[in-house]
């Protein structure tokens, strides 16, 4: 393990325990073995190490969904279960990035004043990444979305419906319930969105008519 590895497990852990305003440089490196000096060599500020953390916070749950995504999709999952697995493998790593912090809304609300450029930078690109699996699904399984909506505007709403969970438990917790409801949010939206789009079924061969047979006299014996 690297130093700067175990200067980010160590800031992790720090801010876990006594949140973003009452942590400090010296409390990081105590935890991570080196002296002061050490980690000002790698980070310059508290505010630059808690940067570092979120971002890497971000990068394993991008690569989370990534998978889960990928083993929806090669288990021939419908939509809706391809992006609740993406979805439920982002958040469940980002939550458990702060699992048992009693800190979690301060450091949610610091990370938005010290970090809000890379919050608009991973909401862009997990938007991105949900727009080219919607894509790739709705051409896969020949999915028609509803009323000429595009990827972009279906995954905008599907986002929606991620927030309207957090609404309900606004620090995620308990975590089991905030996913259980999110994923079954997402289902429920691609279920009553998405309608399976049919070929167009040939039409049937114009059928001759039948050409009326005139019935033959029959005649017996020398009768006419």
């Amino acid at each position: 393990m690297g130093p700067k590895t175990r200067i980010l497990d160590a800031t992790m852990l720090v801010f876990r325990r006594h949140g973003f305003r009452r942590s400090s440089i010296e409390q990081v490196a105590e935890a991570a073995g080196l002296t002061r000096q050490a980690l000002y060599h790698h980070f310059e500020s508290k505010e630059a190490l808690f940067r570092a953390v979120i971002e890497r916070v971000h990068e394993s749950a991008i690569a989370a969904e990534a998978a889960a995504v990928a083993e929806a999709e090669t288990a021939g999952g419908n939509l809706g279960d391809i992006l609740a697995a993406g979805m439920t493998a982002r958040m469940s790593t980002m939550i458990a990035s702060l699992d048992g912090s009693p800190h979690l809304e301060e450091l949610y609300s610091e990370h938005l004043v010290h970090a809000r450029d890379l919050y608009q930078t991973y909401a862009a690109r997990y938007a991105e990444r949900m727009v080219a699996t919607i894509a790739r699904a709705v051409r896969k399984l020949q999915l028609t979305l509803p009323q000429d909506l595009s990827p972009v505007e279906f995954a905008r709403l599907v986002e929606m419906s991620m927030y309207a969970a957090k609404s309900q438990y606004p620090a995620m917790q308990p975590s089991h319930a905030f996913l259980k409801d999110m994923a079954i949010m997402v289902r429920t939206l691609c279920a009553g969105a998405i309608s399976k789009s049919l070929p167009k079924s040939p039409q049937p061969p114009a059928k001759k008519a039948a050409t009326a047979k005139k019935p033959t006299r029959r005649t017996t014996g020398g009768q006419s």
